[in-house]
């Protein structure tokens, strides 16, 4: 299919009258995005709450490995001039 061809037949079904839709889909719809919304909530409290005891743990390692901190010499360094 040609560009002019594909946008042809792009107009003709646009023009076309759209069909009735059945009554029983828009509950199904509704129960369906009723439910959708419901995971998506749970999955992004479940999300919040990892990231907050994701932040408490590494919090928790902070205050007792003191990573900042250098760690102490495993040498003693090298006597001269005595």
């Amino acid at each position: 299919m040609r560009g002019n061809d594909r946008e042809a037949a792009v107009r003709r079904l646009m023009e076309q009258t759209p069909r009735p839709v059945p009554p029983e889909i828009h509950t199904e719809a509704v129960r369906r995005g009723g439910r959708m919304l419901r995971r998506r909530a749970l999955a992004r409290r479940v999300l919040w709450l990892l990231a907050f005891a994701a932040a408490v743990a590494f919090t928790a390692w902070a205050m007792t490995a003191h990573p900042w901190v250098e760690p102490p010499s495993d040498t003693t360094p090298p006597l001269t001039g005595w």
